[in-house]
């Protein structure tokens, strides 16, 4: 397994990876793993079908066991219909939806807690708008290991039910996710446990990161021309464009072939990263009265605004949002076209591509690959 430490890609500081790090010390920003040395042969890749076929690309020590539920491994559903109808040559859809209690959040949770467990905290705690906190709770139940869970009272009660059926410690708040952040960094302060906010850690990224790495497996070892990702907290979107650099330089992938445009899609109501890309900014200002029914992207604030920007500036992307009404009409059409079981985050991945080829923001003979990040099961009540 590869050795690594960790790097603040904002100011370059430099930290060894087997610390219970948060936030870079120097400047405030993320944490990035940097590996000292990686594999430029794919047989590596191990003989098992969930995420953890690319152990040799995660932070595992040798001889240690992940915290697995069986997460990733997830389909890359072919849409003909569904490109024809929004007017690009292909059109695929990654189901996430399909993973551990539902959503995306399986991936970066089986990572952080695998390095948490070996770091020996007495606990974990997540704020969350409902998809991270039943992942989390569901890990921490598979590793023994105590948690607490803050999240909006406006959550999914589906979602805040599966936090409970875990075991988790959970705490409603008013408000929405950044009131259950300051909440949960008060209680990591005072009680020892490990906070797993997104980007917070530089784990959960890794695991985010494995989407990268299995589209290009998908593909054959190459990559689609544009990439479409609902946009809460990013953790995703910075994942797979940190997977799609790694994969390049090891020589997995052609050196002359471009990376995927990345898209950042979000609700009109929450659009923070939409607002900081139109205006060529290089953060994002806190969202002003957040209100989306997509939990998963009513998020006012991304610690990592600054990594999900460059990724869109780098890849040449885009970003826009959809309306509330836009996004219902396509996540029920996702649905009745694909037969997958889409979230409205997934909807309005879908809505904002519509959007953008209308525009000619995005070619009609492009290949396209959206995200459906959870299962739409968790908003039915």
């Amino acid at each position: 397994m590869s050795e690594w430490s960790l790097e603040c890609p904002a100011c370059g500081a430099t930290r060894q990876g087997a610390s219970a790090a948060s936030v870079c010390h120097a400047c405030g920003q993320p944490w990035l793993v940097r590996y000292a040395t990686l594999p430029v042969s794919r047989d590596v890749l191990l003989p098992r079908w969930d995420m953890w076929r690319y152990s040799t690309l995660l932070p595992l020590r040798d001889g240690e066991r992940p915290v697995s539920l069986g997460e990733g491994a997830t389909p890359l559903l072919d849409a003909p219909a569904l490109a024809r109808a929004v007017g690009v040559r292909a059109l695929y859809v990654k189901d996430e939806g399909l993973n551990p209690t539902g959503s995306f959040k399986a991936r970066g949770m089986s990572a952080a807690v695998t390095r948490a467990r070996a770091l020996g905290v007495p606990g974990l705690v997540v704020p969350t708008a409902g998809n991270a906190g039943a992942a989390l709770s569901a890990y921490g139940a598979a590793a023994g290991m105590p948690v607490r869970v803050y999240a909006p009272e406006t959550t999914p009660a589906t979602i805040l039910g599966t936090v409970r059926a875990f075991g988790a410690e959970l705490v409603t708040v008013a408000g929405h996710i950044g009131d259950a952040g300051r909440a949960a960094r008060a209680f990591a302060s005072e009680c020892g446990y490990f906070d797993v906010s997104t980007l917070r850690e530089p784990y959960r990224i890794e695991g985010k990161k494995t989407m990268g790495l299995e589209l290009a497996e998908q593909f054959g070892w190459r990559l689609p021309d544009v990439v479409v990702y609902p946009t809460g907290g990013g953790t995703g979107l910075i994942g797979m464009w940190k997977a799609f650099q790694e994969l390049r330089g090891m020589g997995w992938l052609d050196a002359s072939a471009a990376f995927p445009r990345m898209v950042t899609a979000q609700a009109a109501g929450c659009a923070p990263i939409v607002r900081a890309f139109g205006a060529r900014a290089d953060h994002a200002t806190p969202w002003e009265r957040p209100e989306t029914h997509a939990s998963g992207l009513r998020v006012p604030s991304a610690l990592g605004d600054r990594l999900i920007l460059r990724a869109l500036y780098e890849s040449n992307g885009d970003a826009a949002a959809a309306s509330e009404d836009a996004i219902r009409r396509a996540t029920a059409r996702l649905a009745h076209t694909t037969g997958i079981d889409a979230a409205p985050e997934g909807g309005c991945a879908l809505a904002v591509l519509e959007s953008l080829v209308a525009a000619g923001r995005v070619s009609r003979d492009a290949e396209v690959v959206i995200f459906n990040t959870g299962s739409g099961v968790g908003y039915r009540s």
